[in-house]
């Protein structure tokens, strides 16, 4: 540990200037000093000489007399002086009255001696003087050179010191801020609410404990702006242990949020290629999982229907050796139909379940194409002509002539409009009518994809398939694109609902046996093809309505 009193500077160093207004009483005193092997660097006999001679000549130490001829006298040239010079400064007085000590002490003297001065007292109070003094520098020194910012208080809260990083901070500097309150030069607020927050050294005297500020507070410095800072309070107690004022530390905030704010972004950073990394290995086990899956389920019904067309064969051998059809046989053969029906059904739905989940894992093959819908849409709906003619309704197809060409996945959109139209024949009623059309439109981006903005419209088309004589309740409209949701029947006889299976098709091969999915699957087809599907039904028709891009963009 270092000794901060052992290196004391000795006699032949220290300097010292005389003031006194009492030439003679000056000349003995200088004479005294040189004998106790001072040196005295000159005499003032004013308060504003003697701050004009300790500017210029920067001395030691200053034996001040209280009295001094002029305006001014001692104590008002001691206190100059130690707010501009921070030179030690020792009264040197004939009156001891009560009223001229008490004006003395406010200036924080290193000593008074009372005339007739002997010498062995002027050398005790010079030598005590300057080992205060040097202990003071040395702890001044360590504050000054402090990263952190240092108040001190009184227990009246008025500020007695600050060192050079607190007058960075606050804006003000010591001379401006001593004797001021706190609150008035270190005033706090919520980074949030901007509500001014309690100054931890309010805590720190109430509890007689170091108290420390709470997150996220900004300092109002001199001239309004704010800084984030950190700190802590705590009470100064004299030897007896009674409480003196209180000491505040902080510290600009900034470089630590700041860094803090770094660590967390290079850890969010870290945990998001952890997530890539175990998204693209579910990813990984996803696609394996569909294609084991698709093998694994497709490869038993394969072999039930091949099973199926063997019995086909074996009974139509049967019945070319057998001249009459015998009842037995036609039993036979129709539960054969049953069983090629199921099956189908369980292949269709195999299918579907299979193309939901490569769209969800994003590995449903895209294949981009430009094309002219009015030369298209005739083309896929020419198939459905003779399934609406046996079921005795009306298909018409309305495309205006100068629709722009559109770039999308020709397969995909195939199988949306297929499965629409055949939803459409399933469950119109005879009779009725069934009519598809298209026209352009401002579409905007649903879907959140980052090659289209989400506020800015973009050109579309709209492929409407609509159906007369049936309706979907309200409440059940946004249902029926759910897994295997069916609705209810409708209960007006005049009106066939669109999920009413009592209806017995001619030709039930034709609609692929429906497997409950179908527009589960056009809606996530539509919307990998970054367009969106809405569906209406009132006043005896329901329409679905397909919205896309005249433009896909590759998002896969």
């Amino acid at each position: 540990m270092i000794d901060i009193s052992s290196d004391i500077s000795t006699t032949k160093t220290v300097k010292v200037l005389v003031v006194e207004d009492e030439y003679i009483l000056a000349i003995n005193l200088q004479e005294s000093l040189e004998s106790l092997g001072y040196t005295v660097v000159d005499i003032a006999d004013t308060a504003e000489a003697a701050i004009e001679k300790a500017t210029v000549l920067r001395p030691t130490l200053i034996l001040m007399d209280i009295r001094l001829r002029g305006e001014s006298d001692g104590i008002q040239a001691a206190e100059a002086i130690w707010n501009d010079l921070q030179i030690p400064i020792i009264y040197v007085t004939g009156h001891s009255d009560q009223s001229t000590v008490e004006r003395a002490t406010l200036t924080f003297p290193f000593g008074y001696i009372l005339k007739p001065i002997r010498d062995q007292e002027l050398y005790v109070a010079i030598q005590t003087a300057l080992n205060r003094y040097e202990r003071e520098q040395f702890l001044s020194t360590v504050l000054r050179g402090m990263g952190d910012g240092v108040i001190v208080v009184d227990p009246q809260l008025q500020i007695k010191y600050m060192n050079q990083v607190a007058e960075t901070l606050t804006g003000w500097q010591l001379y401006e801020a001593r004797n001021q309150l706190l609150e008035k030069i270190f005033s706090l607020v919520d980074e949030q609410s901007k509500i001014p927050v309690l100054n931890p050294i309010h805590t720190a005297l109430e509890q007689k404990t170091t108290a420390y500020l709470s997150d996220r507070t900004l300092l109002i410095t001199k001239d309004k702006k704010t800084i984030p800072i950190a700190d802590s309070a705590a009470p100064l107690r004299d030897n007896q242990g009674k409480i003196t004022g209180a000491v505040l530390v902080f510290r600009d905030d900034t470089q630590r949020r700041l860094s803090q704010e770094r660590n967390l972004a290079s850890e969010r950073a870290h945990q998001l290629e952890i997530q890539m990394a175990e998204l693209q290995r579910l990813n990984q086990l996803k696609e394996d999982f569909l294609a084991a899956t698709s093998h694994e389920m497709r490869t038993p019904l394969s072999n039930i229907k091949m099973a199926i067309t063997m019995l086909e064969t074996i009974l139509d051998r049967r019945r070319m050796i057998q001249s009459g059809k015998p009842p037995e046989l036609n039993a036979v053969a129709r539960y054969i139909n049953i069983l090629r029906y199921e099956c189908e059904r369980e292949l269709n739905l195999i299918d579907d379940l299979l193309n939901m989940r490569f769209v969800d894992a994003d590995m449903y093959p895209l294949e981009l194409t430009s094309m002219r819908l009015q030369d298209w849409l005739p083309h896929i709906t020419e198939s459905y002509q003779d399934i609406a003619q046996t079921q005795q309704q009306i298909l018409k197809v309305e495309v205006p002539p100068d629709l722009p060409n559109v770039t999308t996945d020709l397969a995909i959109l195939t199988r949306i409009l297929s499965e629409l139209l055949m939803n459409a024949c399933k469950h119109t009623p005879l009779g009725a009518i069934i009519t598809v059309g298209v026209q352009l439109t401002q579409i905007f981006n649903q879907l959140n994809f980052p090659e289209i903005s989400p506020d800015v419209p973009i050109s579309g088309v709209e492929i409407i398939v609509s159906n007369s004589g049936v309706e979907i309740p309200v409440k059940e409209q946004a249902q029926i694109f759910e897994p295997f949701y069916r609705i209810s029947q409708n209960q007006n006889q005049d009106k066939l609902s669109i999920f009413d299976y009592t209806q017995v098709m001619q030709n039930a091969s034709t609609f692929n046996h429906g497997s409950g999915l179908g527009l589960t699957l056009v809606k996530k087809l539509v919307e990998y093809l970054q367009g969106n599907i809405t569906v209406t039904s009132s006043q005896g028709w329901t329409r679905f309505i397909v919205q896309l891009p005249l433009t896909l963009s590759e998002h896969v």
